[in-house]
């Protein structure tokens, strides 16, 4: 398996395929989608995993997430979160988030993530907002 940065238009046919398959391909845009890190991960040349990554300062919000459903449960998404927050932490990013569905609560919480406020809704989907920390040791 092979993780690298990938493009917007490498990264939409799989958001819209594993996130929202009955909406248009345009709904799994993102505004902010040209100014992204856009990771994927490929298995014999083919991309299956994608995770774009907004970053603001010291903050970065993890949106669109989606393994293909034949590689999930493969631990290939937790390679590319993996690698996703090494990349964070050398860019001296000290808070990563996301909006994460209910149902996938279990798997950001392995990566230190946790639960802030309330269930909501998006779509008719259920999420939580989720998020961590890292605190920078000062030298003495």
């Amino acid at each position: 398996m092979d993780i690298r940065k990938v493009t917007t238009t490498e990264v939409l046919p799989i958001r819209h395929l594993v996130l929202w398959p009955n909406k248009s391909l345009s709904f799994c845009e993102v505004e902010e989608d040209s100014s992204a890190t856009h990771y994927g991960a490929f298995v014999d040349g083919n991309l299956i995993c994608v995770a774009s990554i907004y970053i603001n300062g010291h903050e970065a919000r993890l949106r669109k997430f989606a393994t293909l459903p034949e590689y999930q449960g493969q631990g290939i998404g937790s390679k590319v979160i993996q690698k996703v927050v090494c990349d964070l932490k050398l860019a001296n990013v000290n808070y990563f988030w996301c909006d994460a569905r209910t149902s996938a609560l279990p798997f950001y919480e392995k990566f230190g993530l946790r639960v802030e406020g309330e269930e909501f809704q998006k779509s008719d989907v259920s999420y939580f907002k989720m998020s961590v920390s890292w605190v920078q040791e000062l030298q003495t």
